[in-house]
């Protein structure tokens, strides 16, 4: 079953590779792609935690891009050890510097599907640039062969999980606390 599902991946990648490269694709996905590195992510979430207004949706982020982290890079790739695309295929001109981890799940698909979940409960309008954004980052993956397809679309149902999570559990939460501080306030 799995080398079934593997050869479907080498099937879309290639696919990918001879239809749709370009100059132009190369360069935005090359470009696009740094977006969604860990440290990017890092810097918006600090954004959002600095602002008073939106310190709430910085701690769901956090919450939401560390479990993401942890459940996808930490744990899955460390046990599943996939190999990437590009390191069976090296043949394959990369576009981007060569990954070192391992490729099962996408850690892009899963960061940025968590940021839109979260951002777009919390805002429902943002969806119209953040479903968008989510989904070219996660093609962006497929396009620049560090990733199967079926990396992306499990990083991309993870991280709307851990999304969708962190938004029911945040309100429960925030009542637990409430009623801590309240319980020290009678104190």
């Amino acid at each position: 079953m799995l080398d079934s599902i593997q050869n479907i991946d080498f099937y879309i990648l290639d696919f990918l590779q001879a239809m749709a490269r370009s100059s132009f694709w190369d360069k935005f996905f090359s470009f696009f792609t740094v977006f969604g590195n860990a440290p990017m992510f890092i810097c918006y979430t600090a954004l959002f935690l600095v602002f008073r207004q939106t310190r709430k949706e910085g701690l769901m982020l956090t919450g939401g891009l560390t479990t993401g982290l942890v459940i996808g890079n930490l744990i899955l790739k460390n046990v599943i050890h996939r190999a990437r695309p590009c390191w069976l295929r090296p043949e394959v001109t990369l576009l981007v510097k060569n990954p070192s981890d391992y490729s099962f799940p996408s850690g892009h698909a899963i960061a940025a599907t968590v940021f839109a979940v979260i951002l777009i409960h919390t805002h429902p309008k943002l969806a119209y640039g953040l479903i968008p954004a989510a989904l070219l980052m996660c093609y962006s993956r497929m396009y620049l062969y560090v990733h199967f397809p079926s990396d992306v679309l499990a990083g991309m149902l993870i991280g709307a999980g851990i999304g969708v999570l962190t938004c029911y559990l945040t309100p429960k939460i925030e009542k637990k606390l409430n009623e801590r501080k309240e319980k020290r306030s009678i104190i």
